[in-house]
């Protein structure tokens, strides 16, 4: 059986994406399940500060430079039943990922020997952060309640939904369509991603078939970071509105996690998070969020109002 693949983004740093994968792996990993942990920033890693390890020795730049197969470069961490590969890449131009390199890298990932693979992914809406977040079962998006990061989300899920739609048309010769439209917005009238895709169905049939099909299981899940107040907690349902009424998505808010002053602290000093835990709440509400994940659902307002 393949894995089942979870990637956590959302386009600005600093939201608190590495801890969440980090966290997300050991609730599951605690759980008895088998679970790979993979660093997909491409030149700026860290997630192994999270893990409480040394930068591995060997990462993914062996498997696009040496041809090291997945295998050898995938490292057990002091968790039981967690594994983890880093993604530093030390001497290649990490814009030069080539898209048939990536496509055998997420073969291999499928292949893991693994129960779920976490990618944590960098920050930014390049095309290997892009292609990552697309490649996975659940896409998983980290948010902080600020107008920046809202913005970033929003600008980053433009880029998703057009990299998609891009690549499904080129799959049959149509490549250049979404892209012209595009560059031509101003003269067919397209105000929007939105209006981009209803335009681009309205070609033909066939391609509304390809489209609608393709963008049918599209998912984002929402992760709020950082909450301090029940105004904070609402940034989430907010949020999941937007996308369903201006991307048409089908967006599921996931959860929370509270704000902790103490693990800001840690995290700017490497030594002082080695000995970090999270507090009882943070691990309950990453509890709530993997089982909301691991089942489908989603939070809604009676649990909020209930202090869950």
């Amino acid at each position: 059986m393949k894995s089942e693949i979870w990637a956590i983004g959302g386009g600005k740093g600093g939201t608190g994406k590495s801890f969440v994968t980090s966290s997300i792996g050991m609730n599951l990993a605690q759980q008895g399940k088998r679970v790979t942990l993979i660093d997909a920033d491409l030149g700026g890693a860290n997630l192994h500060t999270f893990l409480r390890m040394k930068k591995p020795k060997h990462s993914l730049t062996d498997f696009f430079e040496s041809k090291t197969p997945l295998s050898d470069i995938i490292k057990n961490t002091d968790v039981p039943n967690l594994r983890f590969i880093t993604g530093d890449v030390r001497s290649l131009d990490t814009t030069g990922v080539k898209y048939a390199q990536k496509l055998k890298l997420y073969r291999h990932i499928r292949n893991i020997s693994s129960d779920y693979v976490l990618i944590d992914l960098g920050a930014g809406s390049n095309h290997d952060t892009i292609d990552s977040f697309l490649v996975a079962d659940r896409m998983i998006a980290v948010i902080l309640p600020e107008e920046t990061s809202l913005d970033n989300l929003y600008l980053f899920i433009k880029k998703v939904l057009f990299r998609k739609v891009n690549r499904l048309l080129g799959d049959y010769g149509l490549r250049d369509i979404a892209r012209k439209a595009w560059e031509e917005r101003n003269r067919k009238e397209i105000r929007n991603i939105k209006e981009l895709i209803l335009y681009v169905k309205n070609i033909s049939p066939e391609i509304r078939t390809l489209v609608e099909k393709s963008l049918a299981d599209f998912t984002l899940y929402i992760i709020v970071n950082q909450v301090k107040n029940e105004q904070h907690i609402e940034t989430g349902f907010a949020t999941k509105s937007i996308l369903q009424q201006y991307f048409e998505l089908d967006a599921k808010y996931l959860g929370y996690i509270r704000y902790n002053e103490f693990f800001w602290k840690f995290v700017k000093d490497t030594n002082s998070f080695k000995q970090f835990s999270p507090s009882v709440s943070t691990a309950l509400e990453i509890g709530s969020i993997v089982q909301n994940l691991m089942e489908n659902k989603q939070l809604n307002l009676s649990q909020v109002h209930n202090g869950i």
